[in-house]
């Protein structure tokens, strides 16, 4: 695994455009998106998946503390998905994140701060709603983030789109570079998936956040929560490596290389004077193992700028297995 992760890091610093050096063949895409359907199962067996249920244990970082918190991840193709996180060392009771359709699934609903003299004012319904769709769209980007690496691809209710970038070099061998784009609009999808180009499975993708707006001070980037590591979060981390942040893996941009979708320099005026750019997030897919037929990662590594900030190790997964219909219900 200390061998695999080398193999990513040193890789993404050798991405190169093959617009400048050879033609880049129409079908170069979808011949990459393929192969790796091919290694993870095939696409007869793929597209034969109805729902998903995974268990597993994630461990995140938290200030200077570590959080172990178990998961159960219940996906229904095309368009049903919900995270239930517990932690076992706090008296909380579990939380759940998801989505049903364009239905934002959060149990316990989030509440505004009390009211308070000379605060600020609770927020208008409009406001709630906007928070409301943004949280929706968050998840459904942490879910589309996670199928790219179990399915190399996402469902019909989120489609993206693939371009070719390039091949990324390492000691260990080649990775293929795609670039991954969803719908155009406001908080639109976009990434880079990093896939094996001799065993043709997921390595990594990586994506930048918008800026969020000034409110007296630059941005502070913080952990992802659990629910947005679907399966999110899900990955994570080298073989005995521990879970705390680490620095150095990075990935830095060689000369030449296209910025990734969704940085400030691909998306000009996110930056703002006196604000620094957002920090790139990489989600590492490893240790794919075989399940109901299929090759699903069973680590995930997540890392926020040159930290690592979530590791996940997944129990085990059930393929086509019946699924509560209430667990896509809006709990009260």
């Amino acid at each position: 695994m200390r061998a695999f992760l080398q193999f990513v890091l040193i890789s993404c610093l050798a991405v190169s455009a093959l617009a400048g050096a050879q033609p880049v063949p129409p079908d170069a895409a979808a011949a990459v998106v393929a192969a790796a359907r091919e290694a993870l199962g095939g696409e007869k067996k793929l597209a034969a998946v109805r729902t998903v249920v995974a268990t597993g244990r994630t461990r995140q970082v938290r200030g200077d503390n570590l959080v172990p918190i178990e998961f159960e991840i219940a996906i229904e193709l095309p368009d049903k998905y919900v995270r239930k996180d517990e932690i076992p060392a706090q008296e909380s009771g579990p939380t759940q994140t998801g989505f049903s359709g364009e239905t934002l699934l959060q149990f316990p609903a989030p509440s505004p701060p009390p009211a308070r003299a000379g605060g600020p004012p609770p927020p208008t319904p409009e406001q709630t709603a906007a928070a409301a769709r943004t949280r929706l769209n968050t998840i459904k980007q942490d879910f589309a983030r996670l199928m790219l690496g179990m399915f190399a691809g996402t469902s019909n209710a989120y489609p993206v789109t693939f371009i070719y970038v390039g091949k990324a070099e390492a000691p260990q061998g080649k990775a293929d570079v795609l670039d991954v784009k969803g719908s155009a609009g406001p908080g639109a999808f976009a990434g880079r998936l990093f896939i094996n180009a001799d065993t043709h499975l997921p390595i990594m993708i990586s994506w930048t956040a918008p800026a969020p707006p000034m409110r007296g001070g630059p941005p502070r980037g913080g952990p992802p929560s659990p629910a947005g590591s679907p399966a999110a979060s899900a990955g994570q981390a080298r073989e005995g490596a521990s879970p705390s942040p680490s620095r150095g893996d990075a990935p830095a941009a060689a000369a030449g290389q296209p910025p990734s979708p969704g940085s400030a320099a691909a998306s000009p005026g996110q930056g703002r004077e006196g604000q620094p750019p957002p920090p790139e997030s990489r989600l590492y897919f490893g240790e794919y193992r075989e399940a109901s037929g299929l090759q699903l990662p069973f680590r995930l590594r997540r890392a926020l700028g040159p930290d690592t900030v979530e590791e996940t190790t997944f129990d085990g997964y059930k393929i086509n297995t019946k699924i509560d219909p209430k667990k896509f219900e809006v709990r009260k």
